[in-house]
């Protein structure tokens, strides 16, 4: 509940540097000098890039958040196998093998999002976050299927 209420919060901050962002270059460009037409430019070119891009991330966060708690209402979530350090993430000594056991069965299960879900939740604890991200973002490729 407390993440749906941070990304409420995220989304309404985004319309008010939206609003703020135009506001201001407008406010630039009626100025009419080279340099604050310029500033008022790239605000109107900068804001809405910045929107796409939180709005992609918001996007990854719900497909991502709605597959973890469908696997996890499945009962196929991955178990805690190892030792944890205080931080939460496996040991390093325990990764390796962890990852290559999850890469492999998500290998042999080619088209099954489920499988490549938990080698993300895997990669995700073992500290490996762009593999995390790249694995969860093909399980939810895999399940638009």
């Amino acid at each position: 509940m407390m993440s749906r209420i941070g990304v409420g919060l995220m989304a309404a901050a985004l319309l008010v540097y939206l609003a703020v962002a135009i506001w201001l270059a407008v406010m630039f460009i009626s100025v009419g000098s080279p340099v604050s037409v310029g500033m008022g430019i790239t605000l109107l070119v900068l804001a809405p890039i910045g929107a796409w891009a939180l709005i992609r991330e918001m996007q990854f966060g719900f497909a991502a958040d709605r597959l973890g708690r469908t696997l996890d209402a499945e009962g196929g979530m991955p178990p805690v196998e190892t030792e944890l350090t205080p931080s939460g993430r496996i040991a390093r000594a325990d990764a390796d093998p962890l990852i290559e056991r999850y890469a492999a069965d998500a290998e042999a299960a080619e088209g099954d999002w489920r499988a490549r879900y938990r080698l993300g939740i895997v990669q995700d604890a073992a500290g490996h976050r762009r593999d995390a991200r790249a694995s969860i973002r093909e399980a939810i490729r895999l399940a638009r299927r």
